[in-house]
């Protein structure tokens, strides 16, 4: 095989380390995609639920214009502004989010990367790339053609 044809240094397992850890680091670092997806998630719902706000408001003063006092005041005073769970806008929710789940998410698979592989990311997946590519052949490369040679 030709050295300049595999991954780089940052996703070469370190010595020593074993199947059963490098597969467990790829479910924790899966894991953490997925809460990550669901933050994207909420940030979309945190919009969107701002842009309904808005609507309901634009809706309030074209309900007036049109002569529907006595309904617009009703939709200003019970939709406009509402919070989506007691207590709270979308924005309590994320913060929330982001400080009793995905903070300690985050910093628990980063303690483990630390703690087991010397920080290293996508352990797991480099060494799947590297059993599903077809080696020497292009668009299968292992690294871009800037990165080869480098090991860095």
């Amino acid at each position: 095989m030709n050295p300049d044809d595999g991954p780089l240094e940052r996703y070469r397992r370190p010595q020593g380390l074993d199947d059963a850890t490098v597969e467990a680091l790829g479910k924790l670092s899966e894991a953490l995609e997925i809460i990550e997806h669901a933050r994207g998630h909420l940030h979309a719902f945190h919009r969107l639920t701002g842009k309904a706000d808005f609507a309901l408001g634009d809706a309030v003063e074209l309900l007036r214009k049109a002569g529907h006092h006595e309904l617009a005041e009703r939709i200003n005073e019970e939709l406009v502004g509402r919070n989506v769970i007691e207590g709270r806008w979308t924005f309590q929710i994320i913060d929330e989010y982001d400080e009793t789940y995905y903070g300690p998410c985050k910093e628990l698979e980063l303690q483990a990367r630390e703690k087991l592989a010397d920080g290293r990311k996508h352990l797991f997946e480099a060494e799947m790339k590297e059993d599903r590519r077809t080696h020497g052949l292009k668009n299968h490369e292992a690294t871009p053609p800037s990165l080869r040679g480098h090991g860095s």
